[in-house]
């Protein structure tokens, strides 16, 4: 087997549900061929060194795969006949490749991926929790949200009862600054009085 790299630039103006069937057909071809794919990176949208079919940028591709050159040739005539595909080139990156030590390698990163994915919630789960408490099981935390339904219910009554009695002591409050206002206003009245 060998050790295949095709780069293939799609139109940048498709959608996405137009490139994914692209680059679905290609996956495929090597799956049918028995081959191997190693990895599909997308770039996304770059710019051209020069203009392709009068545009400017293009959507990159990258294909890694293990296979035979059958693979190769029926992967570039899928490619020629597709319009949104603007360029393709596949270069050979090795003649003679182990497939099953390159299966084993993709397994063992696949693993420590999950690992360390795990260990990332894990440490967000105890920074999240407070110190000295650990954090709960979903059971647990079932519970406490049943509890707690029933809680703001009963609590809704105590605040409507708190502002009935600030409403009927609001009154008192506000009649008292008027009255204050008011003695004075007369106290200057009767100062002007005096003086004339």
């Amino acid at each position: 087997m060998r050790r295949y790299e095709t780069f293939v630039i799609i139109d940048p103006d498709i959608s996405d549900e137009q490139r994914s069937p692209i680059i679905e057909r290609a996956t495929d071809l090597i799956s049918q061929e028995n081959g191997l794919t190693v990895k599909v990176d997308e770039w996304g949208k770059r710019k051209l060194a020069y203009e392709i079919k009068k545009k400017p940028r293009g959507y990159y591709v990258l294909l890694d795969f293990c296979g035979n050159a059958s693979i190769v040739d029926e992967m570039e005539r899928f490619f020629r006949i597709d319009d949104r595909v603007m360029k393709y080139m596949t270069v050979l990156l090795d003649r003679d490749v182990d497939m099953e030590q390159i299966k084993e390698d993709l397994d063992r990163a696949q693993a420590e991926r999950e690992a360390s994915v795990a260990a990332e919630t894990k440490s967000d789960d105890e920074q999240a929790a407070p110190e000295g408490e650990t954090v709960a099981d979903e059971s647990s935390i079932e519970a406490v949200e049943s509890e707690t339904e029933v809680k703001p219910e009963a609590e809704a009554v105590e605040p409507a009862a708190a502002e009935t009695e600030a409403e009927t002591t609001e009154p008192e409050t506000e009649v008292k600054p008027e009255a204050e206002t008011v003695e004075p206003a007369a106290a200057e009245t009767e100062a002007k009085k005096e003086e004339s």
